[in-house]
């Protein structure tokens, strides 16, 4: 069971500036007017993540076991939603589960980083997965025309075979593909946002592919969904981390580091940080009133960034919030060798596991942090293992739309985003878009006589 220690984010002796338990209590009825919303939101069938847990999940299972056992390799197209979720559960079980397959994602227009990757797989024995829920993302359709004519001109008598697309049951522009050309397909459910998604077709397929139990992870996320039903907020992981975060907010704190100790839950701190800035900040509230909330997400890497940002943490303005990731068993181990006895200033190392000294340097950095007065908590893995991974996607998605719900924000749109979507669609000539072309070039000619 994933295990959350918070106990340096509530009051205690070593840092006796923290949240009070009383005042986690003094919550109590703006913690139930979340989690009625929540409920509410439920009910509507709006938060439709949380039903993941109860997938069939039988279409993937039996498309991955029909794949030619010749095809070795998945690229992902998609961003954002579509493409960290992905990266974050391959990344952290590809080596400790050795999977057998390969993938790969793309998810920037850099066109040296598709040239990276068409370097380092076999066309022959590689399948593509184009991810978008509108079929117009304007990066992934880029793509996808680049490697589809690619594909089309190298393999014209199967090349249906060779690309997979998971976009919208019904509507768009690659649902209409899919009908034209007989591509193989799957849905992004219309219920679940993109950054909400990983536990669905967008992120079970690819993982199914590569040799990942994702019966397992659906299991992790159905545990963690029960411990979250919990009303007693000091019980309920994600609705106390979420209420803590708040409360560091309402004291300034603005920025929440995640900071894993292990280089494969790097890529999880990513799909957090999206989770957690694309949800939370919002200039308006649910009544259109101006708030400008939400809380900047940093990811750090334990041990290296002891070394680049401990020093900014431990002694620099205390605006953050901050949240190990920690592994308390790998599957692959090292022991030091005592090649110094003699040596005081390392035989110490010698005989000991470089796990340990990993999980020594966490507690260490907690240590420094807390006598610096800095609010941190830690999550422990037992294992890195579907279970715990399924596990931490659910409490973090509950938690995000609870801290939400406290923030009176909607923590499922995205305007923002929306606004430079559009802005690019004007910027590449796309039809429909002439107001904000000549919007666009009012200000480049206001930009231009000022520099």
């Amino acid at each position: 069971m994933l295990r959350f220690e918070h106990f340096n984010l509530l009051h205690s002796d070593a840092l006796p500036t923290a949240i009070p338990a009383a005042k986690v209590k003094d919550y109590y009825y703006a913690c139930m007017q979340a989690h009625e919303a929540i409920q509410a939101d439920r009910h509507a069938n709006i938060l439709g993540f949380y039903d993941l847990p109860e997938s069939d999940l039988r279409p993937i299972e039996d498309f991955v076991a029909s794949i030619d056992p010749r095809f070795d390799t998945l690229v992902v197209l998609g961003i954002g939603g579509s493409a960290l979720g992905n990266r974050a559960l391959y990344c952290a079980l590809k080596t400790e589960q050795e999977l057998p397959r390969r993938l790969f994602v793309f998810d920037n227009v850099d066109p040296v980083f598709l040239h990276e990757i068409l370097a380092q797989i076999d066309l022959d024995t590689t399948l593509f997965n184009i991810i978008t829920k509108s079929g117009t993302t304007a990066e992934t359709m880029a793509g996808y025309m680049i490697l589809a004519d690619l594909i089309r001109k190298r393999f014209p008598a199967d090349y249906t075979r060779r690309l997979i697309i998971t976009t919208d049951r019904e509507k768009g522009f690659l649902r209409q593909v899919i009908k034209n050309e007989g591509y193989p397909s799957f849905v992004v459910p219309d219920n679940v946002g993109g950054r909400f998604s990983v536990l669905t077709d967008v992120g079970l397929l690819s993982s199914a592919f590569a040799g990942i139990n994702i019966r397992e992870l659906l299991s992790g996320a159905a545990s963690m969904r029960g411990r979250c039903e919990n009303l007693d907020t000091l019980a309920n992981p994600a609705y106390l981390n979420g209420l803590l975060h708040y409360l560091y907010m309402r004291e300034g704190k603005n920025i929440s580091v995640m900071m894993p100790y292990s280089n494969s839950l790097y890529d999880l701190a990513d799909w957090y940080r999206q989770l957690w800035a694309e949800s939370l900040g919002k200039r308006h509230d649910v009544k259109g009133r101006e708030v400008l909330v939400g809380q900047t997400p940093v990811k750090a890497l334990g041990t290296t960034d002891q070394h680049s940002q401990v020093q900014l943490y431990t002694e620099g303005p205390n605006d953050k919030v901050f949240t190990f990731l920690t592994v308390e068993n790998f599957a692959h181990d090292f022991t030091i060798p005592n090649l110094h006895p003699d040596r005081g200033e390392v035989s110490y190392l010698g005989g000991r596991k470089l796990s340990e000294l990993l999980n020594a340097e966490r507690l260490a950095t907690e240590i420094a942090l807390t006598q610096a007065h800095r609010p941190n908590c830690n999550l422990v893995f037992p294992a890195l293992d579907e279970f715990h991974l399924g596990e931490f996607i659910m409490m973090y998605e509950i938690q995000t739309v609870f801290t939400g719900k406290l923030l009176h924000i909607d923590p499922l749109n995205q305007p923002g985003v929306e606004a430079g979507k559009i802005a690019t669609y004007a910027l590449m000539g796309k039809a429909g878009f002439d107001k904000e072309r000549e919007e666009i070039r009012q200000y480049l000619d206001r930009r231009k006589q000022q520099s």
